[in-house]
Formats: C-alpha cells, structure tokens, sequence
C-alpha cells in the first residue's frame, strides 16, 4: 500500500519505536519526544506489535470494515453467476437493477472486469456421419432477381425495375464429405425443392432423398 504524503511514520521508524520501548526499556514520553511524535502514536504502534508482531507495523486501509451501504452478498454472487455466462456489465445491471458503476466495480474487484479473465467457453460439440449421404444440411436463400446494370456501377437511381421477380438458391451439404450442391431455382418450396434434391449429382443424395420422401 502507498504511504500518505504526510505520514510521520514508517514501517522502519515505528520498529524504532518498538526496539526502543520494548527492546531497550524507554518511556513512551522520552521516544514520543526523541522522534517528534505524540505519546498516543508511540502506544499505539507498540500495541499493535504485541497483538500482531511484525505485521502490525504494516499499513492498513482506510475502508471500514462494515458498510451499511454495502451490496448485499447474494446480489454479488448473482452478479458474478452472470458474468461467469459472459453477460455485459450492463446487462447485469439492467437484470438485477443496479447501477453499472456499482456493477463494474464488482466486476474489478473479483477480477472478472474482462473477458479473458473468465473460464474459456465450452468447446463446441461437433457430429459428423460415417457415410455419405445419411444426413443432408438444406437451406435456401431469396434474392431478388438483377434484370440490369443497377444504381451501384451507374450512379443513376432514377432508374427503376419493378416486378422482375426473385430467385431462390438451394444449398445442400452432405455432412459426411461437407461437399456443397447448389442450385438457383425460380421457386423456394414444393416440387422444385424435391427435384433439387433429386438432382444431385453424386451418389448418397439421391438415396437420402428417397428416404425423406418414404419417411
């Protein structure tokens, strides 16, 4: 801890004072006088050397030991169970209905402040099949239809195509291989979607198609 600018003591001198009125067998007033400090301060640091030894001539916080004022215990440990799930300092003040200072403060003072400071993430669990075509990843994408050269490379919008349409893309990802096949279709769902699959050009595809639709 950092000694106060002012402070007439120090570890060093106050083990004089105590060698002195211990060791050597001085009154209070003679050290209190020889050292220029009050007779209370020379008791003081003698007392604490009985009680606590060497370590007594430490300094010590100036924080109370009690706060009225304090954050209760069970709202830090909900403070802290929500940081430990990476939730943002200001969402567990907005949870718990606290000020962000109070929180941000909590957060330092258990040295969870930052992110690296938390235990890392639970490493993902990943799956993949054996053989190729028993399980198919599907998805598809709208997007409108370009009929022209637009806005973007022209810098003309006063230039509008109305009603041209859109296009969906069909994906697929065979989870064993992770090999992709896509399609741009003019329709997102029914019988274009069955014939995509059917469509597939390596084998496993069609024979995980079939499956679905018997299913």
């Amino acid at each position: 801890m950092d000694m106060h600018k002012k402070a007439r003591t120090t570890p060093r001198s106050r083990a004089e004072i105590v060698r002195r009125v211990v060791e050597a067998g001085q009154r209070s007033t003679q050290v209190a006088a020889g050292m220029g400090i009050s007779v209370r301060t020379v008791r003081k640091w003698v007392a604490r050397y009985q009680h606590e030894r060497e370590a007594g001539l430490a300094e010590r916080s100036c924080r109370p030991r009690r706060q009225s004022t304090a954050t209760p215990r069970r709202l830090v440990r909900w403070v802290l169970h929500l940081r430990r799930q990476r939730w943002t300092g200001t969402d567990i003040a907005a949870r718990l209905r606290l000020s962000p200072a109070t929180v941000a403060r909590l957060l330092r003072r258990h040295g969870l402040a930052r992110l690296r400071a938390l235990e890392p993430p639970r490493p993902v669990r990943r799956y993949q099949r054996r053989r190729p075509g028993s399980l198919l990843h599907v998805g598809t994408k709208k997007l409108g239809r370009i009929g022209r050269i637009g806005h973007r490379i022209t810098g003309d919008r006063r230039a509008w195509v109305r009603g041209i349409g859109w296009e969906y893309v069909h994906v697929a990802i065979d989870d064993a291989t992770r090999v992709a096949y896509v399609e741009v279709l003019r329709a997102g769902d029914g019988p274009p979607c069955a014939a995509f699959l059917w469509g597939a050009p390596w084998p496993g595809f069609a024979a995980s198609a079939s499956a679905g639709a018997s299913s």
